[in-house]
This record gives structure tokens, sequence and C-alpha cells, in this order.
């Protein structure tokens, strides 16, 4: 991995120290109802005040209107939750942006990030008054870290250290491992409705795994490149022939992309429509391809069971009705039975392992969704390119200082 200023490289006694953290979690009725991301960053929270520091904390919440305050997107249930969590009072500081007096506390919560003109735009006038805030800056938050912002990106600029936290070091950790050098046989699972917004990860996985699985709306676009009929399917026409050679550039790398066998169908996109399993070759002109059926989900369990590494982004069907659900399920249960090294990333993802229950058997479930994708197709994230420029900064500057 590269270089990164970590934590522990760090004197924090008497500091203060701003840490970026991911704190956008489902709130009903002003409580946090899953407050996994939030548990989360207590260690590294505990690690900072254990050596003596005091913690400025930010995240974003929700997609609110830039400049304007709306209680929806309020992060007050967070500070009540992280003081409950940290059984310490965590105050909401509302208005941080030009500095305020921490007074006797040893932690505090700034408000959603995205209230302040500027930060999605990485403005760098936003970026310096983060900066000013403390003396050490930490990321921590790796499912931000495909965005360029303020918080994430700008702040890291212009803080005196800037380093990056367990968390988002921890991801980079796990995922680097599942792809840089990953034990053979290498399994991918992409689901999605477009092949358009996964082409490139599946122009990437192409050329590094043993076994291309593909569901969602994105098997109906491979099927119909191989010449099966499916009927009102959601798929997408200009891209057929992109299909078509993406599974000629498979076979040419050694990689297989498998294709359903059997599939189920509905005549409409509902809830309440009648599940009908049928081979690809009977798919009828009314049909809608929403799951696979159970013989391709054999199929996909025995490639799962040989498995030594499994990448999994996406559902094979519409698994939020429950008559589309089987695929998925079938294989979210044998990945959690695999052996393998198996790594999970994605809303939708994330959605089904905690639907079916399988996350204490998944290696490791990554918080990214967008930044867990770019990393999958190789890209470099601008929030930890950011970091590795302010660690040859710190590097040089600690050189500088034994001299």
């Amino acid at each position: 991995m590269t270089l990164l200023v970590k934590v522990n490289d760090l004197a924090l006694a008497d500091k203060t120290v701003l840490i970026r953290e991911d704190y956008n979690v489902p709130i009903k009725a002003g409580v946090v109802t899953n407050d996994k991301r939030i548990q989360a960053t207590l260690p590294t929270l505990n690690q900072v005040l254990d050596a003596g520091a005091k913690i400025i904390l930010m995240s974003h919440l929700g997609r609110p209107v830039a400049g304007h305050y709306d209680a929806a997107f309020s992060l007050a249930p967070v500070a009540r939750s992280l003081s409950h969590l940290l059984n310490i009072d965590v105050p909401l500081i509302t208005d941080w942006i030009h500095g305020f007096d921490m007074a006797d506390h040893r932690i505090v919560l700034c408000e959603n990030v995205r209230f302040e003109k500027g930060e999605n735009e990485n403005d760098d006038a936003l970026a310096r008054k983060m900066a000013q805030l403390c003396q050490i800056y930490i990321n921590d938050a790796f499912a931000t870290a495909h965005r360029a912002q303020a918080s994430t990106h700008g702040v890291a600029k212009y803080a005196g250290v800037s380093a990056a936290g367990p968390l988002l070091i921890n991801e980079l950790k796990m995922l680097t491992r599942a792809l840089s050098k990953p034990s053979k046989p290498l399994v991918a699972i992409v689901g999605g409705a477009k092949v358009s917004s996964k082409l490139t990860i599946l122009e990437t996985l192409s050329e590094k795994v043993d076994q291309l699985i593909v569901g969602g709306g994105i098997v109906n676009t491979f099927l119909k490149a191989a010449g099966y009929e499916i009927g009102k399917s959601l798929y997408e026409a200009d891209l057929v022939e992109v299909a078509h050679r993406l599974m000629r550039q498979a076979r040419a790398n050694g990689c297989q992309i498998p294709l359903p066998v059997d599939v189920v169908c509905g005549k409409t996109f509902d809830e309440t429509t009648t599940a009908t399993t049928k081979s690809v070759h009977d798919v009828a002109e009314d049909d809608m391809i929403l799951d696979v059926g159970t013989a391709t989900s054999q199929q996909f369990n025995r490639l799962i069971a040989n498995a030594n590494t499994i990448v999994w982004n996406g559902p094979l069907g519409v698994f939020e009705f429950d008559q589309f659900s089987h695929g998925t399920q079938s294989l979210a249960q044998a990945i959690a039975a695999s052996k393998a090294y198996s790594i999970a990333g994605g809303g939708d993802t994330i959605a089904a392992i905690s639907k079916f229950n399988v996350e204490d058997n998944i290696a490791y479930i990554s918080t990214g969704g967008g930044a867990f994708l770019e990393f999958l197709e190789g890209k470099k994230l601008p929030a930890v390119a950011m970091l590795e420029e302010a660690a040859r900064a710190w590097a040089a500057m600690e050189r500088a200082r034994e001299l």
C-alpha cells in the first residue's frame, strides 16, 4: 500500500484534531435506526482521545441544498448516538466554520458539512477555514474517498498535518488484498440495472478474475448479446455489442462469464406479480426477467464453492420483492458458506447481506459504495491521492527535522 501518515505516527497530546468520518446513517423520527457506521468509528475516536487530543468531528448526511439548513439532514441524532456510545457529552456545533470555543468538551460534532456552500465544489476558501480549526486533520471516511470535496480533499492541502484514519487504511488494505494478489480462483459478482453504470468495472474485472457472474438488469443485456429472447426485460440495446465484445475479451483473458440457464419472470414490475421459472429458451414476449432460477443458482454456487477469493457488488435479481429474491439469497448464503476470502460492497449488496443475515460470514464488508466501485475499477481515489501527497510532505519535513 502507498505511503500514508497514520495516527500512530503522530504526537497527539494537547492537539486539536479534525476528523472526517462517515456518519451518513439512516434516521427516522430523530433517531439513528442503524448505528453500525457510528460504532465502527469508536476505536479511532477512543485512540485519539486516549492520546490526549481534543476532537472536532465532521461528516455529511444525505443531500441537502448547500447553504440552507434543513432539520431533516441535521446530525443532531448522530451527536446523541455518539454521546451514548462514548458515554461522554458530544455537543452538536451548528455555527462552526469560522471557529468556536470547545470549552471543556473533549469532542464535538460539527453540523452537516453539506450545509456549507462550497463543500461539494471543493472550494479552497472553505477548505482553508476547515484546516484553521485544527493542528492535525485525519480522514477516516473511505465511503467518501472518491469525492474531491472540501472536507475530504481540500482541507488536507492546508492542514498542518494530514493523516489517514484506521478505518480508511483498513478498507484500502482489505480491497488491495482482494485484487492485487488474490488467491485463485477469483470469482466476481457484479449486479445492477445497467451495463453502462458498471462498464469500466466489468472491463477491469474481466482481465483479472476467473469467473465473472453478472446479474440484475446487466445480465439481460448479456443474454440479448448471446442471442436469447428477453421479452420486456430491462436491457440496453445500444450496449448489446459491447456485451458481446466483453464476452469475447473475457474468453481471451481466460475468464468465463457464465449466463443463466433458467430465469424467474413476471408480467409486471411489482411485488404482487406472479413469479414463473422458465428456461432461458422459453422467455415470452411479455415476460420480464427479474431473477435467476434454481438451476442457475446451483451452477453459480458451485463456482462460489470452488473459489478462493470472492468480490461481490450487486444482487442477481429484484431481491426487494420476495418472489424474486431467491437467486440473491442463494448467492449470499453460498458466499457465507464458502471457504474463500470474500469482500462485498455497495448499497444494494449491503442491504441484501442484512436481509439474508449473513454479515458474520462475509470476510469483509466495505463501507463504501462509489469508492468501492472506483477502487475495483483501478481508479485513484481523490481523497487518498491527497493524503499521499500530504504524506510525502510530512516525510520530507520529518527528514529535515532530523538533520
